[in-house]
C-alpha cells in the first residue's frame, strides 16, 4: 500500500512517526480473539493482522541438533490470511507445482504431483498462540503433523476448527479454518 509517509519530505526533513502510544492503540484496536463459530470458546488470545502470511523462515532441519518443528511463519501475537488453497482435498497436478504454499512438492504412488484444493481464507496462526485445541487424526511425519489429511484439531466441544503443520521439514503454522471460527473484539 501507498503511504504518503514514504515519499521523499526534502532535504534534512523525515516523515513525522507515530509515537509508540499511537501505534500500540492502533493495534489494540485492530486486535480480535478467534473462537468456535459452534460453541463461542475463545482458540486464541488477541492477535493482529498482518498485511499477508510471512515468508517461511530459513531454517535447516535436517542440521538440526533436535528433532521438532521449525521456526513458526507468523510471528506470535499475530495472524494473516491464506489467500491459496491450504490442506485437504489434495488432487493430480499436469505439471510440478506447490502443493500448498510453503510446503513444497507432493506426489502420490504414482508419481503425480498433487496439489490442494482445499479451502482458501484460512486464518494463518502461530501455533503457540491457540490453546485448547485437541490434536486428532494427525497425517503424521517423523517429528509431528502435516497438513495434507485435512484439518487435525479439534475444539472442547468436538468440532474441528483447524489444520496444525508441525513437523520439522514443513512451515510451524496452524491454519484456523475461515467457517469454523469467527473473530471478536478482545
Amino acid at each position: 500500500m501507498y503511504d504518503r509517509r514514504d515519499q521523499d519530505q526534502g532535504p534534512g526533513k523525515a516523515a513525522p512517526k507515530p509515537s509508540a502510544s499511537a501505534a500500540e492503540g492502533a493495534a489494540e484496536a485492530e486486535a480480535v480473539v478467534f473462537v468456535c463459530a459452534t460453541c463461542e470458546v475463545p482458540l486464541t488470545g488477541p492477535l493482529t493482522r498482518l498485511p499477508a502470511v510471512p515468508e517461511l523462515p530459513y531454517y535447516e532441519w535436517w542440521n538440526a541438533e533436535e528433532p521438532g518443528p521449525s521456526p513458526s511463519t507468523v510471528p506470535s501475537g499475530c495472524y494473516a490470511i491464506e489467500t491459496e488453497p491450504y490442506g485437504a482435498p489434495l488432487v493430480v497436478s499436469e505439471v510440478p507445482a506447490q502443493v500448498m504454499p510453503r510446503y513444497g512438492t507432493k506426489s502420490n504412488e504414482h508419481g503425480q504431483y498433487l496439489v490442494s484444493q482445499g479451502p482458501r481464507g484460512n486464518i494463518v496462526i502461530n501455533p503457540d498462540d491457540a490453546h485448547g485445541l485437541e490434536v486428532q487424526h494427525v497425517s503424521s511425519a517423523c517429528c509431528g503433523a502435516t497438513p495434507t489429511g485435512g484439518m487435525n484439531q479439534l475444539c472442547a466441544c468436538g468440532t474441528f476448527v483447524a489444520t496444525l503443520c508441525s513437523d520439522c521439514c514443513c512451515p510451524y503454522e496452524l491454519h484456523l479454518s475461515a467457517d469454523r471460527v469467527r473473530a471478536v473484539g478482545p
